[in-house]
């Protein structure tokens, strides 16, 4: 058996590759400045790569990096189960530290999935069972859903956590809506659920192109794209809500094309 790489030499060799492909999201990133309507500030731009950070195979978590390459967020997950016994995904910081949960709404006919945001007690003691032990309590952050119970489509809804004072009606308006293809890295996550496509835009998913000796950048896999996020915007919600797509949107059906070889 072959010794397990130290955690930093790991998250450093993929750090180092995050960093050589560069940001080409300049086109897309003036367009959700300018729709964002914040003048003089750039939108974030991040490196998705769907992969988690402790970098081992057959791993179906995400490394997040931002422009400058540092590893901003992370979801590490080490097996991929149907959603019936799918367990909680975690969102975290570059260094670890837990922001949202995800959880799949079991039953749900539009694949549900709710985001909390975790508070945790501190530990009357200062010894492992007393911590293990602490409480947490969790509130509802939003939740996520297909658009249509028809499958095979890529649009989803998300509504927020519901204030006090708000009426039912106001309750069945998405606050956000996903428009485009996820899985074709091609999408659009726009504010408000009006149906017309004319919502404030968010964020963008678009295809990563890295530099390179060729004279025309070349595009990526799937499993590394780029994520845009208008200045202002929750650059952790937003990345909750690719964790969830990832989970609820459907792979486009793609023929196995065989060749048959000469006699």
């Amino acid at each position: 058996m072959h010794p397990v790489p130290p955690r930093s030499s790991t998250t450093s060799s993929i750090a180092a590759s995050a960093t050589r492909v560069h940001p080409s999201d300049a086109v897309g990133g003036r367009a959700t400045a300018a729709s964002s309507g914040l003048q003089g500030q750039a939108p974030a731009v991040y490196t998705v790569w769907k992969r988690s950070s402790m970098g081992f195979q057959g791993t179906d978590g995400f490394s997040v990096y931002d422009a400058t390459g540092s590893l901003a967020f992370r979801v590490d997950n080490y097996s991929r189960r149907r959603k019936l016994f799918a367990g909680e995904l975690l969102l975290m910081d570059g260094r670890g530290a837990p922001l949202l949960a995800l959880r799949p709404q079991i039953l749900s006919m539009r694949d549900q999935w709710n985001c909390y945001r975790a508070t945790s007690e501190e530990p009357s003691g200062d010894n492992d069972q007393s911590f293990r032990r602490r409480r947490r309590q969790q509130q509802l952050f939003f939740s996520m859903r297909q658009c249509s119970l028809v499958r095979g489509t890529d649009e989803v809804e998300v509504h927020m956590a519901a204030a006090s004072g708000t009426s039912a009606a106001q309750q069945q308006v998405p606050s956000f809506t996903v428009q485009g293809s996820f899985w074709r890295r091609s999408c659009k996550i726009r504010r408000g659920g009006d149906g017309d496509g004319d919502g404030e835009e968010v964020a963008r998913i678009s295809r990563k192109k890295a530099a390179g000796a060729a004279p025309a950048p070349v595009t990526l896999g799937e499993d590394v794209f780029s994520l845009t996020v208008v200045p202002g915007a929750d650059c952790a919600m937003v990345m909750a809500f690719v964790v969830v797509m990832d989970r609820i949107c459907q792979r486009p059906y793609r023929p196995l094309m065989c060749s048959a070889s000469s006699s």
